[in-house]
């Protein structure tokens, strides 16, 4: 069996034990020992971030070979239309190239706790909301992808990494499970890790996280 961790990663922390650049790192999150981040979540985006210590799961999750879908909830800045869904859908071309099709759909506005900082609010600019899954791990993917079908993302949350969910963790809140791993058969394997129930969340330092709220704080 291997150790894994879900984790919330809010708004402004580093994908790495170490703080940096002003940042503050998961050592002030995490109290599990021996666990390594599988994959990474930019300082500016929030929502699940996966933690083992087993180097065979962490390469299943992280790599793009398994093509391990990951879903976004992307606040965005205008009106989508379907055309833009459209081409989300048909992959959108980068600098680094053609991304490939994407799983995207308007939402309702999520009922998500209060980000800090806020959101930049502007009354002359609707902003709305995007579910966007893709199974690639390039550099600030979804941020590029919307922002070259004109729409800029103002706030991007992960809320699940293949069958693994957000759930009800909040802020700053991890749980940890223990997985048995099947062995791959190599590239183009679409074999799982079997899930199994995990602890109850743990909460940094005894902080008590913020209540969810009935929208985002703009």
């Amino acid at each position: 069996m291997s150790k894994l961790v879900l984790f919330n990663k809010p708004h402004g922390v580093l994908s790495q034990f170490t703080a940096a650049d002003g940042h503050p790192g998961l050592a002030d999150y995490i109290s599990e020992p021996h666990v390594y981040p599988a994959g990474r979540l930019d300082h500016d985006s929030e929502g699940l971030l996966l933690l083992t210590d087993d180097g065979g799961l962490q390469a299943r999750i992280s790599s793009p070979r398994f093509k391990l879908a990951k879903t976004y909830w992307a606040q965005v800045e205008g009106v989508i239309t379907q055309a833009q869904l459209d081409q989300l859908g048909k992959g959108v071309q980068l600098k680094d190239g053609l991304t490939a099709p994407a799983r995207a759909r308007e939402i309702a506005e999520p009922g998500l706790w209060p980000r800090t900082p806020p959101v930049r609010f502007r009354k002359t600019v609707p902003t709305s909301w995007l579910e966007l899954t893709i199974r690639e791990g390039r550099n600030r993917q979804v941020r590029r992808m919307t922002a070259a079908v004109g729409l800029p993302t103002l706030r991007l949350v992960r809320v699940s990494i293949g069958d693994w969910a957000l759930g009800d963790l909040q802020p700053g809140q991890f749980t940890v499970a223990q997985v048995a791993v099947e062995q791959s058969a190599g590239p183009g394997d679409n074999s799982r890790p079997a899930r199994s129930a995990g602890r109850r969340p743990n909460r940094p330092g005894g902080r008590r996280p913020p209540k969810p709220s009935s929208g985002s704080q703009r």
